[in-house]
Order: C-alpha cells, then sequence, then structure tokens
C-alpha cells in the first residue's frame, strides 16, 4: 500500500471515529444524567423515609444498587468516550507521520 492509500484509510478511519465519538458522547451525558437524577431521588427518598440526616446521606447513597449500577454504567461510558478520543489522537499522529513522510518524498521529486 503506497503513502496516499495509507493517508486516504487514515483520513477515513478518522471520520468514523469523530462520528463514534459523538455518539459516545452523547450515550455519556444520558448516563450521567440518569445518574444524577437517580442519586437525587434516592437522597431525597432517604431522608424523607428513613429521616435521616443529611450527612450520612451522603455516605450510604452510593451504596444503594440502582445508584451503584448508574454509576456503574456512567464510568463504562466515560472509559469508552476516552478511548475514543485516544483512538482519534493515535490516528492523527500516524496522519501527521505519514503526511510528513509523503511530503518529503514528493517535496524531493519536485
Amino acid at each position: 500500500m503506497d503513502l496516499y492509500e495509507q493517508i486516504t484509510r487514515l483520513i477515513r478511519e478518522l471520520d468514523i471515529s469523530v462520528k463514534q465519538l459523538r455518539k459516545n458522547g452523547t450515550e455519556l451525558a444520558e448516563a450521567e444524567r440518569k445518574y444524577k437524577v437517580c442519586l437525587r431521588q434516592e437522597a431525597l427518598k432517604l431522608r424523607a423515609e428513613k429521616n435521616m440526616p443529611v450527612t450520612l446521606i451522603n455516605q450510604i447513597i452510593y451504596g444503594v444498587p440502582e445508584v451503584a449500577n448508574l454509576r456503574f454504567d456512567r464510568d463504562v461510558k466515560e472509559a469508552v468516550y476516552q478511548a475514543n478520543l485516544e483512538a482519534i489522537n493515535s490516528t492523527k499522529l500516524k496522519l501527521r507521520i505519514l503526511e510528513n513522510q509523503y511530503d518529503k518524498e514528493w517535496g524531493q521529486a519536485k
């Protein structure tokens, strides 16, 4: 595969990764929203039903299964989002290297 084909392939990969990043970012935001809403609801529930002091709610709420599951889901989606960002950065670096190599080879042909 020649340099031009490699560059073209990486540009296509980059386009796909950027579109995937948007999707992953939306999923992360939705997971964060669900987690925060549930966290608030559970905090209010603990305060009302158990007549629990506010200072203890913060220590107990993260062990509530629904809250813990939503937090886990949010954390997984954040990891996927960050991995996607790193893949984009890696592809951009590869692309720059190939473009520099291409410029050197074709720049000497002048």
